[in-house]
Parts: structure tokens; C-alpha cells; sequence
């Protein structure tokens, strides 16, 4: 006969359900296992308790993840940022990126714009003040922070998936598509070949933002004492 010791499963009485206990383990099985792993049913299991008593504590997964992004957030210590709005505006932006970088659940969730965490709407009104400061409309200042973060999360998901490739040994799509370049048809980017794999590896985030924020200053109004920059 089977002893209790051998048993699969979690043992011992059911962990007490609150909202704390529940976001801590939807996050141990967003890093663990991958967002497309996260259900309510899937957290129920692991808490030994079912879907209907979670839907107590959170609405539903969409909630479950704000909530999470929210206590993300607010773990961060919060730092002075540079009085010059330039340096202001690509702190906000580093920010942002250095939230997301180690947590690519959070990643996923934010693409769909379903998701809004009120207290990283401190750092996005940093940001669009930033722009302001720098001689921006409002509308111009928005339009940047949207430019910035498309930018930010794009380069984030290019990231995210080359090191899903690379744990399962894999090359990604565009590195496959380098590599089996016919030189004759593309004489170019054969010649690039090694150099564009060994570019996709490196991290080249802070050179790309400054060249987005920079660009996107030429477009509008030079920052006060931002003497050498467009």
C-alpha cells in the first residue's frame, strides 16, 4: 500500500488564502514556469484550494497580473532623478526598460495594453513632464513616451525570445535566415553575416534609446542645456 510520504502532491493542511499568498505564488509560477502556465485553475492546484475561493481575492487572471506588476513596481527603491530633462527623460526610460529586463511574464502581459500598473504611471508621467520641459506640446510629449516604450517593449520581446532559442539550443529565425544566406543574391548582408549575429547578442539598448530620444528632440524643440545634441 501506497504510504501518505509517497503521494504526489502538496501535503499538510491548505495554505491559508489571502491577496499576498496568492500573488506570491502566481509569481513563483509566472518565473518558474512561463506566463502560458498561469491559470486560475493551474494557481488553485498549487495553493491546494479551488478557482471559485481565488475568485474571493482577484477578479480574474487580467487582475491577478496588474496586481503583480503593481507590487513589482513598488519594490523598487525610488531614486532622485536628473534635473535636466534630457537625462530625466532617458532615466524614466532606463526605468522602465530595468523593470521589465528580468521578468518576462511582465513583458508578455504589457504587449496586449490590457494591463496597467498605477504605480509605474509615476515614471510615465516623469517622462512625459521630461518632455514637456524640453519645449513639447503635451500632444508632442505623449507621442514621444509612446515612441519610447514601443521602442523599449519591442526590443525587450526580441530578447525575451532569442533566450527562449538559446535554452533550447536553438538559433533564432533571423539567425537561421543569416546563415543561410546565398551571398550571390544578397551580397551585403552575407558580408554582415557574423557581424549581425554577434550585434543580436550584444546589449545595445542605451545606444538605441538615446538615438530614439535624441531623434525624437530634433523633431520637436532642443532641451535647455542640451548644448551638442540635435
Amino acid at each position: 500500500m501506497e504510504s501518505r510520504s509517497q503521494r504526489p502532491g502538496r501535503l499538510g493542511r491548505p495554505r491559508r488564502l489571502s491577496r499576498e499568498a496568492i500573488l506570491s505564488s502566481a509569481e513563483r509560477i509566472l518565473t518558474e514556469e512561463g506566463a502560458e502556465h498561469l491559470s486560475m485553475r493551474r494557481l488553485a492546484k498549487e495553493m491546494s484550494s479551488t478557482p471559485m475561493a481565488l475568485y474571493y481575492h482577484v477578479k480574474d487572471k487580467d487582475e491577478l497580473l496588474t496586481l503583480l506588476l503593481d507590487a513589482r513596481t513598488e519594490r523598487l527603491p525610488r531614486t532622485e532623478l536628473p534635473r535636466e530633462p534630457r537625462e530625466r527623460l532617458l532615466a524614466g526610460a532606463r526605468t522602465l526598460h530595468g523593470i521589465l529586463a528580468d521578468c518576462p511574464w511582465a513583458v508578455e502581459a504589457l504587449t496586449s495594453e490590457d494591463h496597467v500598473s498605477a504605480s509605474a504611471l509615476r515614471i510615465v508621467e516623469s517622462m512625459i513632464d521630461a518632455a514637456v520641459a524640453c519645449g513639447m506640446s503635451h500632444e508632442e510629449a505623449l507621442y514621444a513616451y509612446r515612441v519610447i516604450w514601443y521602442y523599449t517593449i519591442g526590443e525587450l520581446l526580441v530578447r525575451l525570445n532569442r533566450e527562449r532559442a538559446r535554452r533550447k539550443g536553438e538559433d533564432t529565425p533571423w539567425e537561421r535566415a543569416m546563415l543561410s544566406l546565398d551571398p550571390d543574391a544578397f551580397p551585403l548582408l552575407a558580408r554582415l553575416r557574423d557581424q549581425w549575429v554577434e550585434l543580436a547578442a550584444g546589449d545595445h539598448h542605451q545606444r538605441g534609446l538615446e538615438a530614439v530620444v535624441d531623434g525624437l528632440l530634433a523633431q520637436g524643440a532642443v532641451c535647455p542645456g542640451t548644448a551638442g545634441h540635435p
